[in-house]
Parts: C-alpha cells; structure tokens; sequence
C-alpha cells in the first residue's frame, strides 16, 4: 500500500492542529504555508476530516479549524482511512492461493497495527524531540 499525497498532507494537516490544540482555530492558509502545499489542496482534504468527525470548522475573521477532541484520541489509521480508504496491501479474493491470502492479511494486519496504535500526539512528540537534534552549519 502507497500513501498518497492525500494522506501525507492529511498528516500534515492534522498534526498542525494538534500542535494548536487549546489555542483557537488554526487557518489552512497558515498551514499551507508553514509547510510549503497548497491552501486550495489542502481545502479538498479538510472536508472528508470534517465529515468524519475528526476536525470542527470555526468561521468568521478569526475561523479555520480545530481537532474534534484531543490528540490522544485520534490515530494515524483514523486520517488515513478517511483520505485513502481501506488499509489493503492488494486486492485480493477468494480464489486467491490460501498462502498468499495469509500473507496479504497479516501485511495489512500490521499495517493497521502501526497506523491504529500512533496517535497525533505520538506524532507531533516525536517531531518535538527531534526537531532539537537538527542543527544548522554555516560555510
């Protein structure tokens, strides 16, 4: 299984949030240039997370967008079933040689098993501890 862009910026997108979370809405313009992608792509990802339930709308002067409940409680598997539907590694059925059938599933099962088990909160913490180890050399 390859993640799309929908799925990375999705990350993205969800993990600025949670860096925000408690502090108001967070506009996509901010985080489309935070992160060098596009408002209007992002503007095309935001509206499944919404309809899902994982992110709230604020409008106004001041609006943009909020995670529907704290970072604990939302994985990595969650975002990415909303923006690139099920974890499968092939399609497959059941005619499919029983060996192979096996080995597709538990592929898929620990997939799932990463994605399910990494919340946003795992994510941006250990964006936070590495972030400190980059350092910057000058010439």
């Amino acid at each position: 299984m390859k993640i799309s862009t929908k799925g990375r910026y999705g990350l993205t997108i969800m993990m600025e949030l949670a860096h925000k979370f408690g502090e108001g809405p967070t506009s996509l313009k901010s985080i489309a240039e935070k992160n060098g992608l596009s408002e209007h792509y992002l503007e095309q990802l935001i509206a499944p997370l919404r309809n899902a339930g994982l992110v709230k709308s604020i409008r106004g002067a001041y609006g943009g967008y909020i995670l529907s409940r704290e970072a604990e409680g939302i994985t990595a598997g969650d975002i990415i079933r909303v923006l690139e539907g099920p974890i499968s590694p092939v399609d497959f059925t059941e005619e499919d040689d029983p060996a192979k059938r096996d080995l597709w599933l538990r592929i898929r099962d620990s997939i799932a098993g990463v994605l399910d088990s990494t919340t946003l909160n795992d994510l941006i913490t250990f964006q936070d501890d590495h972030h400190a180890d980059d350092y910057m050399f000058y010439i």
